[in-house]
């Protein structure tokens, strides 16, 4: 009896990567594929949420960003040992398609599978692509984008997929919207994990800065880094706002699908979750970010009126103050906002990469 077809997944060690690269799992063992994920050791940490069925294959990876100038060394060195890994292990069982989700690890899998003609592909998530993508964009089959638009090479063309997102987000896709009103109203303020001291900075202030008729009705759920919590405590009492703080939410699906506006950096997953659910935005792009990827993220939202958006340098309690207020002694604005975001959405993201990885298996199958 013949096994059934294998899908290689390559993904670096972020879970911008990992995530994504999760629900592609699942969904194509779903459709009776074997899996097998491709990662390094900072990936492998993610893997734990992988489906057992799915085998994990740790590969040497390296990248000239971290480390000193011994490891700097040995980069290419490790870069060669991975791909004959990969290539011994492809030879072995050759998947059926490789796909690879970004980050230094991907380029082993990458690599082999151009070298042995296997059919391969690359999904981004970003609305810029990431270092290894770039490389390989001229030496896959397909190309798959999770934001809209995102800057290409020339000559290069891409297919608008979407980013994959949580089984938690999908339950709640296209949630009904209640516009803001003199009622209670949520606010929610998510960082991410990099550069959220900013929100902490200014968004409690501007809060605290609204009309006394606006801050009464306000629940806030802020998210803020554990050395920032007193603080931002401090001025949403002063301000005589309501609001529960946070390092961290388990139920950010629960929030978003329940909040009037949400306030956010504009990282790949946020900006996917914020438009599958459909709610109007504010977004802040980290300003550190790799070839400034969420000020593109952020663009996918904001062209079509559905975000407001803040340069780091631009975002003063003054200024998001005066947003704040426009949008929410606006409901029918909040709700054509809500309504572009959810336009804006790809809650099948995941079922549209696994039908391109299916297609492209098709077309190598003698």
């Amino acid at each position: 009896m013949a096994k059934p077809p294998l899908l290689l997944i390559a993904a670096g060690g972020t879970g911008g990567h990992m995530f994504p690269a999760q629900a592609l799992a699942e969904a194509m063992l779903a459709r009776g594929w074997r899996v097998k994920l491709s990662t390094d050791t900072r990936g492998a940490r993610y893997a734990g949420g992988f489906p057992e069925a799915v085998k994990v294959e740790q590969v040497k990876a390296a990248t000239f960003a971290r480390g000193g100038l011994a490891d700097k060394v040995m980069v290419p060195l490790r870069l060669v040992a991975g791909v004959l890994a990969a290539s011994a292990s492809m030879l072995i069982d050759r998947p059926r398609a490789v796909i690879g989700f970004g980050g230094y690890p991907t380029i082993p899998a990458l690599s082999a599978a151009w070298a042995l003609r296997v059919p391969r592909m690359i999904h981004e998530q970003n609305g810029v692509l990431g270092r290894v993508n770039q490389i390989f964009a001229r030496r896959v089959n397909r190309l798959a984008c999770g934001t809209w638009p995102t800057q290409m090479p020339d000559g290069i063309e891409a297919e608008f997929t979407g980013n994959p997102v949580r089984g938690a987000v999908l339950e709640r896709a296209g949630a009904g919207y209640i516009p803001p009103g003199d009622y209670p109203m949520d606010l929610l303020v998510i960082g991410g994990s990099q550069g959220a001291r900013i929100l902490s900075d200014v968004v409690p202030e501007a809060i605290a800065a609204l009309p006394e008729e606006i801050r009464r009705n306000l629940n806030v759920s802020h998210q803020a880094r554990e050395e920032d919590i007193a603080r931002v405590v401090a001025v949403y009492e002063a301000g005589g706002v309501a609001a529960e703080i946070a390092p961290f939410f388990n139920d950010i699906p629960r929030r978003l699908s329940e909040c009037q506006l949400v306030i956010s950096r504009a990282g790949a997953s946020s900006v996917a979750d914020i438009s599958v659910i459909g709610r109007p935005s504010v977004l802040v792009p980290y300003a550190a970010a790799a070839a400034n990827h969420q000020a593109a993220n952020a663009k996918m939202l904001s062209s079509v009126d559905a975000a407001v958006v803040f340069p780091e340098a631009h975002f003063t309690a003054p200024a998001l103050a005066d947003s704040l207020e426009s949008i929410l002694t606006n409901p029918r604005a909040a709700q054509a906002m809500a309504q572009s975001a959810l336009s804006a959405g790809r809650a099948d993201a995941t079922e549209r990469l696994a039908e391109m990885v299916e297609a492209l298996a098709r077309k190598d199958t003698p």
